[in-house]
Parts: C-alpha cells; sequence; structure tokens
C-alpha cells in the first residue's frame, strides 16, 4: 500500500492510500476522487518525505493508523453522504422498490431517490441491474455516545 498526503483546490488536506503508484493516477482520470471535507474533485498530491526504514524504530513509526481517528472521520463522511441525500433526493418512503424499478425502466422522471426496502426487494433490484446503494445511517447524536 502506498499513502499519499493530499489537498483539494480549497486547501483541505487528508491523506489517500492505494495499492499501486498508478492508482492515484488512474481514479483520479476516472473522476473518482473527491474531498473528503468539501467533495471537490481537484484532488493533487502533496509532497512528502518517503518512510525509509531505519536501523532505530520510534514509537510512532510503530503504530500505524489511529483507529478512533479513521472511526471519526468515516462517521463524518457518512453524516456528510447522508446529510446531502436528505438535502437533494426525494424521500419515497416505502415504495423506494418499486419507485426505482420504474425510473430505471424509464416509466417514471429520472431523479435520485431514497427510502425503505425489505432485503428480498434489494437483491431483486440488484438481480434486474437497477443500480441501488445503502444510505449510511445517522451519526448518533451526542446523547447516544458513551
Amino acid at each position: 500500500m502506498i499513502r499519499y498526503a493530499l489537498a483539494c483546490a480549497h486547501g483541505h488536506e487528508f491523506e489517500g492510500w492505494f495499492s499501486a503508484s498508478a492508482d492515484f493516477d488512474d481514479q483520479k482520470a476516472r473522476g473518482l476522487l473527491a474531498c473528503p471535507v468539501c467533495d471537490s474533485p481537484e484532488v493533487a498530491k502533496q509532497i512528502m518525505a518517503p518512510a525509509v526504514a531505519g536501523t532505530k524504530r520510534t514509537a510512532t513509526s510503530a503504530e500505524g493508523p489511529n483507529p478512533e481517528a479513521m472511526r471519526a472521520m468515516m462517521m463524518e463522511a457518512a453524516g456528510r453522504i447522508r446529510a446531502h441525500v436528505e438535502a437533494n433526493f426525494d424521500d419515497v418512503g416505502d415504495t423506494f422498490a418499486r419507485e426505482a424499478r420504474a425510473i430505471h425502466e424509464g416509466r417514471s422522471e429520472e431523479r435520485g431517490i431514497y427510502g425503505q426496502a425489505t432485503a428480498k426487494e434489494v437483491r431483486a433490484l440488484v438481480e434486474d441491474g437497477v443500480p441501488v446503494a445503502p444510505l449510511p445511517d445517522a451519526p448518533p447524536g451526542k446523547t447516544q455516545l458513551n
């Protein structure tokens, strides 16, 4: 794995992990990279010193990624995704499967929707090639945290 220090055009800095150095260029060319803060697709590598193995290991080099920080970043991103969907897509409630299929087949207006579906309904949509994805749960409120 290769870790790059990245930044968007708005100055937000973050890290990206890639299995090979060419993967960054490939994903950028295909429009798959975006800033986790502002969703800007204008992402670039930052100058960084390579991690070179020496004879002495420091405590920080042996620690690796901070799991708590990673969890917090993932929850923040999930909250932003959910907020974007709720603000910009139509909530069709428990008619989600029927409406998604109607949009896919051209019988209903093309638009972003969200709602509820049973596991059986989701399986049938996926098998029929209807593009669906689970909506992340809303982040817990401060009163719900331990």
